[in-house]
């Protein structure tokens, strides 16, 4: 006569805790599945792209976002004002914020190598900061749907524009205002800091109320007057008295 051996049963809470582990297990699996799938891929390098496709990227970028608020612009809406295909702007950038910091960081490239190459052979503290105010203000009137753009990216993000972390611009700009300090031109009282927030300040509020007002008059066509404003802000009282 066989023996039949009965297999061993589970208790209620062994059973229990079986079919929990099974669904953690497979709920776990699942999750690095569709982390996997939706783990960005490395992007293209920007240099690959063709300067005409980049040239209507950046046109339909600046239009579309100095009109509207960022967060109603859509990938969707970009490649349809560009012409271009969904999968180039992908390939590329890989999101939408991308597309945005790194157009704003090509536009500011070209006005800090402006800049830049307009300071060269200027020794005068005052015609230095002249200068550069006149370059700052001539974007703002040759350019206002950047300007516009820049006024609606979050003061958080701003870090993402890699032009905002480019050493070599802005110790290039710092280096005009130290220099003004240790030649007793510019307020020293101060750290090197407020003075360069005092110039970013002017020119990003003329720059920003200029649009919004829609002036017709440019703001270089007050330049005189507008320097002159800055400079006693900046410079020494017996240096800017009359």
């Amino acid at each position: 006569m066989k023996t039949t051996r009965s297999k061993p049963q589970l208790s209620a809470d062994a059973s229990t805790n079986h079919r929990v582990s099974k669904t953690n297990s497979k709920t776990n699996s699942t999750a690095s599945k569709k982390e996997a799938q939706t783990k960005p891929l490395s992007l293209a390098p920007l240099s690959d792209m063709r300067p005409a496709t980049l040239d209507k990227i950046e046109k339909a970028v600046r239009q579309l976002f100095a009109g509207h608020d960022a967060s109603d612009i859509t990938m969707i809406q970009i490649v349809n004002a560009a012409n271009v295909s969904l999968q180039t702007l992908y390939k590329y950038f890989g999101d939408k914020q991308t597309v945005l910091y790194t157009i704003m960081d090509l536009v500011l490239g070209r006005l800090a190598a402006r800049m830049m190459d307009h300071l060269q052979g200027i020794d005068s503290v005052e015609d230095r900061l002249r200068k550069t105010l006149w370059v700052c203000l001539d974007f703002v009137d040759t350019q206002p749907d950047a300007v516009m753009v820049l006024s609606k990216v979050s003061i958080a993000r701003f870090h993402n524009i890699a032009i905002y972390k480019n050493k070599e611009l802005i110790n290039a700009f710092l280096s005009v205002l130290e220099d003004g300090q240790k030649r007793g031109v510019l307020v020293d009282t101060v750290p090197l800091h407020i003075l360069f927030d005092v110039f970013m300040g002017f020119v990003s509020r003329l720059g920003i109320m200029q649009n919004i007002r829609q002036a017709d008059t440019p703001l270089n066509a007050n330049f005189d007057v507008l320097f002159g404003m800055l400079w006693r802000s900046m410079s020494k009282p017996e240096i800017s008295a009359p």
